[in-house]
């Protein structure tokens, strides 16, 4: 199943959206024949949910028993996890071409032993068709990443790759907006990828029985239509399972944790000369099974 978080008629929910993309089924009908109160947020959703649930949320839609039912384009999507619970986790470096396209402008190993692990500062997370802010007075060089998104849906610490894809809820798209100028003066990331409005995360988030594992996905990046970024996830150096176990050793991940897990080459960086955003940049981050993520740079 999918699951999004909108506004409608000035309230906010938690609705599993069909396989079509065309219709909203709000959980809080579903749990009403339930009897039991709908989760007030996708945080809330995380926390309670197993596999009983999932059932029970399953047959309800297919049975369509008068469910309220919207069309998605009635509702106002925001970012699945507006407020995480914590910093998100993100992984640097982790595809061969990005590393080899950015030697160039920093020093870098070309064969990495283990994963570059840092935090991005989300609070909130910004949504799809949301307008990602340039800061011009903090920087002049913000440039995008398409990321495949993890997000966890067990708690768990020291967990083994082989336990990984358990511990996990499900996928969604982010963009590691990055300042590139604050990143170097710096000389660490926290700053130049914290700016705010700088974490676009959605547009919802596909429940993990719906994407096999281990999750080889096609990835793409538009900016004004044009293709930047080209790839697919099974070209990561560190898998899902490798970089999720490690991040756990003395670690403890808990449900709705934000795994931002690496951006393939063709950042604007990366070219000669770079091509950074510019204002009224639109960017479509695109992973296949999951949809599409499309932000405004503000003018």
């Amino acid at each position: 199943m999918i699951y999004g978080y909108g506004r409608y008629n000035d309230e906010y929910m938690v609705g599993v959206i069909d396989a079509d993309r065309d219709l909203f089924f709000p959980l809080k009908g579903i749990y009403k024949k339930r009897n039991t109160e709908a989760p007030k947020d996708m945080n809330e959703l995380i926390d309670t949910y197993d596999d009983d649930l999932y059932a029970g949320i399953y047959d309800e839609i297919k049975k369509d028993n008068d469910l309220e039912k919207i069309p998605l384009r009635q509702i106002n999507l925001l970012s699945p996890i507006p407020y995480p619970k914590r910093s998100v986790f993100c992984l640097g470096k982790n595809y061969k071409e990005h590393i080899q396209e950015m030697q160039k402008f920093t020093k870098t190993d070309d064969e990495l032993k283990y994963p570059i692990y840092f935090s991005k500062m989300a609070y909130p997370c910004t949504g799809p068709d949301d307008i990602i802010l340039r800061h011009a007075n903090a920087t002049s060089q913000l440039d995008y990443e398409a990321e495949l998104v993890v997000i966890i849906g067990k708690r768990g610490i020291n967990i083994r790759p082989e336990d990984v894809e358990g511990h996990i809820f499900g996928y969604t798209i982010g963009n590691d907006v990055s300042a590139r100028d604050l990143q170097k003066r710096h000389n660490q990331w926290l700053k130049g990828k914290s700016l705010s409005t700088h974490c676009p995360i959605g547009p919802w988030i596909v429940y993990k029985s719906l994407i096999p594992f281990p999750v080889e996905l096609d990835i793409k990046c538009f900016v004004n239509g044009e293709l930047r970024q080209d790839s697919n996830t099974k070209h990561m150096i560190f898998d899902i399972p490798t970089q999720i176990s490690i991040l756990s050793q003395g670690i403890e991940l808990v449900p709705g944790d934000i795994i931002m897990t690496g951006t393939p080459a063709g950042v604007g960086m990366g070219f000669d000369p770079p091509r950074f955003l510019q204002p009224k940049d639109k960017i479509e981050c695109v992973i296949e099974k999951i949809g599409k993520l499309t932000n405004y740079v503000s003018e």
